[in-house]
């Protein structure tokens, strides 16, 4: 199988996991607090994945000061992003309480919030492409970091969209796109680092790692900590062993 075709149908495994998660919430009523406790699983996967796997690696291939400057490059640019979105209704894009605009509150809001998902899920990809694209396959600890993650932000998402009103076409339409478009973007990110010199290579992962970490503080935190209960934190940590443990015997 080319190489191109491997990065497109990995990226878009990844993203499938939206999918799957907008399924469950359109389909059946989840309780609050579990929703909150499988979001900070998946932020404590993402955190250890852009720790070990991305910002890692990178320094290793690249040296300290590409890797500093891309994370901090990554993580100016998603938040200025992510501002622009806030203010046409798209801050509570991850909620799954009655916290997301419907269209009658704020016009343009739905566009919004599906560019913001989008937003969302472009670095993780981003990444599982360059990394086909420098060793031939797919971090196997990445990849399941990205689905991990995946499927909590569809669930809950979906779950606020579906309290405001928004239609199953919307719903399933944002996240089915946005999985085709996670596939796109592994592609690009292969396509454009191929051959690509050790220093642009880390500044690209770190760059990626530094939007994650920046959306998971924006995004995935806040839902995590929306039904506050006594295991919340422990359920992060054993997200971040998770991932750890998978990226150690991948390694």
């Amino acid at each position: 199988m080319p190489l191109w075709l491997t990065a497109l149908i990995w990226g878009t495994f990844g993203g499938a996991a939206l999918v799957v998660g907008c399924t469950v919430a359109w389909k059946w009523t989840i309780p609050p607090k579990i929703i909150s406790s499988i979001m900070a699983f998946g932020a404590g996967v993402l955190i250890s994945a852009l720790s070990f796997d991305l910002m890692d690696e990178a320094v290793t291939v690249g040296g300290l000061l590409p890797s500093m400057t891309g994370f901090l490059a990554g993580a100016v640019a998603y938040v200025g992003a992510n501002a622009l979105l806030t203010r046409a209704g798209a801050r509570h894009r991850k909620r799954s309480g009655g916290r997301q605009p419907s269209e009658q509150q704020q016009t343009g809001s739905g566009t919004a919030i599906a560019v913001g998902a989008l937003l969302d899920g472009v670095p993780e990809s981003v990444v599982l492409g360059v990394g086909i694209a420098t060793v031939g396959a797919v971090n196997p600890a990445m990849l399941a970091a990205v689905f991990i993650s995946n499927f909590p932000e569809g669930l809950s998402s979906a779950a606020g969209m579906k309290r405001a009103g928004r239609s199953a076409a919307y719903v399933f339409g944002v996240w089915g796109g946005i999985a085709v478009l996670s596939g796109v973007s592994a592609l690009i990110g292969y396509v454009a680092l191929q051959g690509a010199p050790d220093s642009l290579v880390a500044g690209i992962t770190a760059v990626a790692a530094g939007a994650i970490l920046a959306m998971i503080a924006d995004t995935m935190i806040p839902e995590a900590f929306e039904e506050h209960h006594l295991l919340t934190g422990l359920v992060t940590a054993v997200g971040f062993l998770t991932a750890f443990i998978i990226s150690h015997l991948g390694g």
